[in-house]
């Protein structure tokens, strides 16, 4: 499967963002799909995870209350949904795409997309 990122939106502190990352290739609803994050000199982090329906997500407790992941099997694209945005948040996002790990292991993921620059600015 292929990933693709965008993101729309205004990025300042305590503002909003959404990023979407669409899928081309292989049935996208049968891969878990999850959200990564690396700040510039530091490991690359996960974000958030949702499972092949939808019916599962899970955040990392940076995120949490803040961020929401959801997807659109129809649609072959996963969003996050990044509100009350600090400058800590600032990083290059990615999405994966896995059929199976639940972790949250990057080296376990076996697709990415290409990556997208977040800045929030103070």
């Amino acid at each position: 499967v292929h990933l693709v990122l965008s993101w729309l939106g205004f990025v300042q502190d305590g503002g909003s963002l959404r990023l979407f990352c669409s899928a081309f290739g292989r049935s996208f609803s049968t891969y878990i799909m999850s959200w990564f994050r690396q700040a510039s000199g530091k490991e690359r982090e996960f974000v958030a995870r949702i499972t092949w329906s939808g019916g599962g997500t899970y955040y990392a407790g940076s995120v949490k209350d803040r961020f929401t992941i959801s997807r659109d099997n129809a649609k072959n694209t996963v969003y996050l949904e990044m509100n009350s945005l600090k400058p800590e948040d600032t990083a290059v996002y990615y999405c994966a795409a896995d059929p199976v790990y639940l972790g949250r292991d990057y080296s376990e993921y076996d697709y990415w997309g290409q990556g997208t620059q977040v800045t929030v600015s103070s």
